[in-house]
């Protein structure tokens, strides 16, 4: 193999484990703002947030986004019943979204990575 044709090769070898690594770290950070908007909104509706405040209304959109459904306040994973019911389903569904996000970042970033 010639040097200009190796200098090649291993400049594009870096440039796609650089590529790579930015979409680990994209995935990363993606995953980080779907647990971080789960997480305030439990926050917001234990702590009884005005839902008529825009910052809290966007907040509270995120969450519900990021839920997918599954870890829905309304209708996810968990379902308690009585006294602060709504408190409890919001808290422990989206807390369970949130740690869900994490760890698909972390698979989604190590799988993306390239190992040095």
């Amino acid at each position: 193999m010639r040097a200009g044709a190796r200098r090649a090769a291993t400049l594009t070898g870096a440039g796609i484990r650089r590529v790579r690594t930015l979409l680990g770290d994209i995935v990363w950070f993606a995953c980080l703002l779907a647990a971080t908007a789960l997480l305030l909104g439990a926050v917001l509706v234990v702590l009884d947030a005005n839902t008529r405040n825009a910052l809290v209304a966007a907040v509270l959109r995120a969450a519900d986004w990021a839920d997918l459904g599954v870890f829905s306040r309304t209708a996810g994973v968990k379902q308690f019943s009585g006294d602060n019911a709504v408190v409890k389903n919001t808290v422990t569904n989206w807390g369970l979204g949130a740690v869900a996000w994490l760890v698909v970042g972390r698979v989604g970033r190590r799988i993306l990575t390239p190992r040095s």
